[in-house]
């Protein structure tokens, strides 16, 4: 809000807000297909909010009414319940809760035993259960993927496993780390790297793997985590950078088409990048065929 002075009338701050979630204008979105926007009416006892559906030429369709009961408070009245809420078939995402002073983790929390490691557990797809790494990273399960979860809120940061790759197996948290008389003997030998693997020890954190065992092969996969101590994988680039790739990968298409006289269609073209494989922009899978997954060819 603009700063008046308050001899000018009456300051515009009220000291709250009022939350409203908007869809997307543009057509090929890649979420839930619509295309709408929102606008806001005032009145005056309050404003409304109301959404513009560009897929039904501009209708507009009026979703909470805001009336303003003083000059800190203000009182929002649904216009009607959620249209896209399927009650049988709705996708529920799954939300651990730490508890707090007065109320214990919910029933989902894994805790470590004597060992200091978390007990391997079967996953399925319903599976549910998240704990915390020693370095105060949060992970655990979701519709049989391996999520990211912020430390601070527990919101999804990311995935780190796909169920392709975990449902069907074994997972568990384990030591790692050495003993700081073992850490001093390791790099004797190197001239230059005497004592290089100690400093993590230098805090209080363990070094901790997540592991995954494939019970009919016997193979165990390490679950590493990023450079930066994170978990979850950066598999999507930014919208707009992908949107330039495909763009690239086309006038490629075009220029092989001119310079060897076939159809762009039958023109043969790949993209090289770092990490990334695809221009794909959504994430579903971290398996590695021939490697943690059985090989395409």
């Amino acid at each position: 809000f603009p700063t008046i002075d308050p001899k000018d009338g009456p300051y515009p701050n009220r000291g709250s807000c009022v939350f409203a979630q908007t869809s997307v204008m543009r057509a090929g979105t890649s979420r839930d297909g619509r295309q709408q926007s929102r606008l806001i009416r005032g009145n005056k006892d309050g404003f409304e909010i109301c959404t513009v559906d560009h897929q039904k030429d501009g209708k507009i369709r009026l979703d909470a009414t805001i009336t303003y009961r003083g000059d800190s408070n203000e009182v929002g009245v649904y216009a009607h319940e959620d249209e896209a809420y399927d009650h049988d078939s709705y996708f529920k995402v799954y939300a651990p809760s730490a508890g707090d002073k007065l109320h214990p983790p919910d029933d989902g929390f894994r805790r470590y035993n004597s060992d200091g490691n978390i007990e391997p557990f079967d996953v399925e797809a319903d599976t549910v259960a998240w704990w915390y790494m020693s370095c105060g990273r949060a992970l655990g399960m979701l519709n049989g993927n391996l999520i990211e979860y912020d430390s601070s809120t527990l919101a999804p940061l990311g995935l780190v496993v796909g169920a392709d790759e975990l449902v069907g197996k074994k997972i568990g948290v384990i030591n790692s780390g050495l003993d700081a008389d073992t850490c001093q003997l390791l790099f004797d030998e190197e001239e230059g790297m005497e004592g290089a693997d100690c400093a993590a020890l230098a805090g209080d954190l363990r070094e901790q793997a997540v592991v995954l065992l494939d019970k009919k092969t016997g193979q165990v996969t390490v679950v590493q985590p990023n450079e930066d101590g994170s978990y979850w994988r950066k598999i999507v680039r930014n919208k707009m950078v992908r949107m330039k790739e495909v763009r690239r990968i086309k006038a490629a298409k075009q220029w092989a088409a001119e310079l060897m006289g076939v159809d762009e269609a039958e023109a043969n073209v790949v993209s090289s990048w770092g990490p990334y494989t695809t221009t794909s922009g959504t994430a579903k899978k971290t398996s590695v065929p021939g490697l943690t997954a059985p090989s395409a060819l």
